[in-house]
């Protein structure tokens, strides 16, 4: 499997361009805030841990992401193409964490491409979102506690890709079409 990181702040898009992504390319979107929801839902004990966790704006503990993670890849058909990483790797931790569970895999992780999007743009996409979303974490007090969290906690991921020669950034300002027009540009060479 070939593999891809989409990394951005909350509210950039990742999950827009993942679903062009997944109709270009056939790969499988695996966002983890969906795995983590899904938990939720479940109402297991877990689930309500990650809800208090998620509702207060806070990042999921490495090691209870990376269990998740590697439980529902083990769980893939085996002829899946390759996944799009949505929303992780979160720490450097978790970047490290992953490379290492691709080469157990024999996989690989092509690039993370990070869509960058303005902090006023981020808020009115959020806020709009959380009009019809019903999402808890999609108010102006935790948007803004998310966004500090990622500066803090995320973007040394990127440095961490930058490192490995796997980084792309992504201007994620614009209409969907014209975002996905350039990641497809960047995917056309690694895929």
């Amino acid at each position: 499997m070939t593999n891809i990181i989409l990394c951005g702040a909350p509210g950039s898009g990742k999950g827009t361009q993942s679903d062009c992504i997944v109709e270009r390319y056939g790969l499988l979107h695996l966002s983890t805030g969906d795995l983590l929801r899904a938990e939720i839902a479940r109402g297991t004990d877990l689930g309500k841990q990650i809800d208090a966790i998620i509702s207060g704006g806070n990042l999921i503990p490495d090691d209870m992401m990376i269990t998740l993670l590697e439980q529902h890849i083990a769980q893939l058909p085996e002829h899946t193409r390759g996944i799009i990483f949505d929303g992780f790797p979160r720490t450097e931790n978790q970047a490290h964490e992953l490379e290492q569970l691709m080469l157990r895999t024999g996989d690989r992780t092509a690039v993370l491409l990070d869509l960058h999007v303005d902090e006023d743009e981020i808020m009115t996409r959020l806020i709009n979102r959380g009009k019809t979303s019903g999402r808890a974490d999609d108010n102006e007090h935790t948007i803004r506690h998310r966004l500090e969290v990622y500066h803090q906690q995320t973007e040394p991921v990127t440095t961490y890709y930058k490192r490995l020669g796997k980084y792309v950034k992504i201007d994620g300002m614009g209409n969907v079409d014209d975002i996905f027009k350039r990641i497809d540009n960047v995917l056309r060479e690694v895929l």
